[in-house]
């Protein structure tokens, strides 16, 4: 599989990337840290009205000693606004290159060679735009905005970790701050396939104006 995959590469005009499973997984992450939210609100009420009426000291074993917890602290209702619109930004722009790409598959001519370059160079250095140079958390090593080891399960992944870990230690102001960090890294990730959607059409129109000046 990898001999293919390095093959298929190597051998490809325009790299294959394709954006549009990228959009799909990552909007699928926000909607888990979105529920992730909602769930944890739904438990803390749960559990400080069974501490409010009793229940756990009924419950307790009176062989055993035992100490009531205290009420958690509510939820608040965390704004993910920016990372939604972030993640549909970057499905209408995976859509519009593929569609653009489809545009141009098949075809005869051969692109501009310089403005191909610049195409391929855009699509591999794609990903790094995810990073943020401060890194996440407590992790600053880490810089990755969608995929990290979790701080507490060694190498296990965590998806948006700044902000899925945020809200799972109820740390609220950094939890918005986190959905700001993923959001931007989303952004900057959605103008780097818009390039090389741009690059593509430049290089297509350059290609066809070069034919029509020979």
């Amino acid at each position: 599989m990898c001999g293919r995959l390095v093959l298929r590469l190597a051998d490809a005009e325009i790299l294959p990337f394709d954006f549009r499973g990228a959009s799909q997984t990552y909007a699928r992450y926000v909607g888990e840290v979105t529920k992730l939210a909602d769930d944890l609100r739904r438990e803390t009420e749960q559990t400080n009205q069974l501490i409010s009426e009793g229940h756990l000291k009924l419950a307790a074993d009176p062989a055993l000693p035992f100490v009531s917890p205290g009420p958690k602290e509510p939820v608040p209702y965390l704004n993910f606004a920016p990372l939604q619109n972030a993640a549909q930004e970057l499905k209408v722009e995976a859509d519009s290159y593929h569609e653009m790409l489809r545009a141009y598959a098949g075809r005869s001519q051969q692109l501009n060679e310089s403005n191909l370059r610049s195409l391929n160079k855009t699509l591999f250095q794609s990903e790094r735009t995810l990073l943020n140079p401060k890194g996440l958390p407590r992790q600053p090593w880490y810089r990755h905005q969608i995929y990290a080891p979790g701080f507490y399960t060694g190498y296990g992944v965590k998806t948006l970790p700044g902000v899925r870990e945020a809200i799972e230690e109820r740390k609220w102001t950094e939890a918005s701050d986190e959905i700001q960090n993923s959001a931007a890294a989303l952004r900057r990730y959605a103008a780097s396939i818009r390039s090389a959607r741009t690059l593509l059409n430049s290089a297509a129109d350059s290609a066809v104006k070069s034919r029509a000046e020979e």
